[in-house]
């Protein structure tokens, strides 16, 4: 079987991105979890060009990989010295790696432009400095910088820059799409050429995606010789970013047959990819390919129908591949099957002619109308279950409840207190309690009146709190008394869930969020 190196660039290149920031010890933490997940190189940075990747080389060493190689970043000496008195060179050479990585001019309007100098002297700079690094580390790998749009201007100046690179002893060749402008056509074109030119040489991809195909160039790339390929995770990367790695190593595993990480490593891609988007403090993209939670994620009834027989006709590979899972939505678009799949997926057996599946998808489809959004509430969803079942939910009855905001000062923090009376086992508990808001004030209202008599209750934290203000529901207003759709995603040491409240009355819709969510807690404790 053909096997394919991956080069794991997010520490760098991906750090880069926009709205990115990654401490010493987040990079740390990324690449650990890049060792685990098989990656063979990691590139951690930059030596000497910021404090964070100075001190990731010195951290880093306390930290010895089981997978990867660890590799230094930099670029050619500069013109006006001699790579021994080369200042950049020296600082590669001290972060200590087996691996070091070096870019290169190969446009020749950079040599002459950007580096202001001629371009036999730019065949120098890179001739020498792969040389003088050869000598001292185990591998040297050159990126030929802009490659593929040197290629595009001069070919054989372009050619004859890699060329210099190998001949000094660089162990692969890296061409690069900087800007990330080529189409997979001229990719094809000018590795073919290198190949013809090269035909010894070991070479890899390395592909931005400014126009939304980093990751066809990369494949394509592969399918013509490529042995490497450098990209980050998520895609991450200046402006639109790299060629992303969660999309490139399922399509070369289980598309095109090629060893990169390995089967059993594939399947902590989903996890691996959550984590750095976590650490980095970024939200995950829900549709990205094979990762995001929405890859497999059906919502039509007609899918959801079809995959129920056979999930391959709706689903390219097995989600479990990658350490995804597969995922029915409930919408005003949902069929019986949708409703069929999920209160099987909650441990309940329905048959598709029990009159309980018809009330349930009326109610589904007028409460969507409204706004309510159960794709992302299974919590309430399974509580409107529960109640077409016939199921109690008498665990209290809310009565009222009134709450008090007020401001005093222009620079104070507003006051509030809420008044909650509900029936609880044959008693009326009226309650009071202030909180840092009108829901906080609320939530602990409530749960001083039912504590008393379910303690568990103690157990619930609130995760997260969001509103969305909605356009299209059934009455929407518009602007300022426009309906809102909150959502409360809690938790107890054994699990977390989400719960949802839709009114054009903000306290009204996070109230029903907190009283679904503290009867899902009663709910799943009574039934363990």
């Amino acid at each position: 079987m053909r096997h394919v190196t991956i080069y794991d660039t997010t520490l760098r290149d991906g750090a880069q991105a926009e709205e990115l920031n990654l401490t010493t010890q987040d990079k740390v933490r990324i690449a650990l979890k890049l060792d685990e997940l098989g990656i063979h190189y990691i590139e951690g940075g930059w030596p000497g060009a910021n404090p964070t990747d100075q001190k990731f080389f010195e951290e880093i060493k306390k930290h010895p990989f089981k997978n990867a190689k660890l590799t230094a970043f930099g670029s050619t000496h500069l013109a006006r010295t001699t790579p021994e008195a080369c200042p950049n060179l020296a600082g590669l050479l001290a972060a200590e790696t087996s691996v070091i990585t070096i870019f290169g001019k190969t446009w020749d309007l950079h040599a002459t432009t950007a580096l202001g100098i001629p371009l036999e002297r730019n065949l120098e700079l890179i001739a020498n400095s792969v040389a003088y690094l050869n000598e001292r580390v185990d591998e040297v790998i050159f990126d030929a910088e802009h490659f593929f749009d040197g290629y595009k201007h001069n070919p054989e100046y372009a050619l004859q820059a890699i060329r210099a690179a190998h001949e000094a002893g660089a162990a692969r060749l890296i061409l690069c799409d900087t800007n990330g402008g080529s189409l997979p056509s001229q990719v094809a074109e000018a590795v073919t050429e290198v190949k013809k030119h090269l035909p010894d040489a070991s070479f890899g991809i390395h592909a931005h995606n400014d126009s939304e195909v980093a990751v066809a160039n990369s494949i394509e790339a592969v399918r013509l010789g490529a042995s490497q390929v450098q990209g980050t995770i998520n895609g991450y990367g200046e402006r639109c970013g790299n060629a992303n790695l969660c999309s490139v190593i399922p399509n070369l595993e289980l598309k095109m047959g090629i060893e990169t990480i390995g089967r059993d490593n594939l399947s902590r891609l989903v996890a691996t990819s959550h984590y750095v988007s976590e650490t980095a403090n970024l939200r995950p993209f829900l549709r990205q390919p094979f990762v995001g939670t929405s890859a497999f994620a059906h919502k039509g009834g007609i899918h959801v129908s079809a995959i129920m027989k056979d999930s391959k006709t709706y689903e390219h590979i097995e989600p479990e591949a990658v350490g995804n899972e597969q995922r029915v939505l409930l919408s005003d678009q949902a069929g019986k099957s949708n409703i069929l799949f999920k209160a099987r997926e909650l441990g309940y057996d329905l048959k598709k002619n029990d009159p309980t599946v018809d009330r349930l998808l009326k109610e589904l489809k007028l409460k969507e109308s409204m706004g309510y959004e159960y794709s992302v509430a299974d919590a309430s969803f399974e509580l409107i279950l529960l109640r077409a079942l016939g199921k109690p939910l008498d665990y209290f009855h809310f009565r009222n409840f009134f709450v008090v905001d007020a401001k005093r000062e222009e620079d104070a923090e507003p006051f509030t207190e809420a008044t909650v009376i509900v029936d609880v086992k044959g008693q009326q508990e009226h309650t009071a309690a202030t909180g840092m808001g009108p829901v906080n004030a609320l939530d602990r209202a409530l749960r001083k009146g039912l504590e008393r008599f379910y303690p568990n209750l103690a157990d619930i934290k609130l995760h997260d709190f969001k509103v969305r203000v909605l356009s299209g529901a059934v009455r929407d207003t518009g602007g300022t008394a426009s309906f809102v759709r909150v959502l409360v995603e809690s938790g107890d040491k054994n699990e977390h869930w989400t719960t949802m409240g839709v009114s054009h009355n903000i306290i009204e819709a996070s109230w029903q969020a907190v009283v679904d969510a503290i009867n899902y807690k009663l709910f799943k404790d009574e039934h363990k």
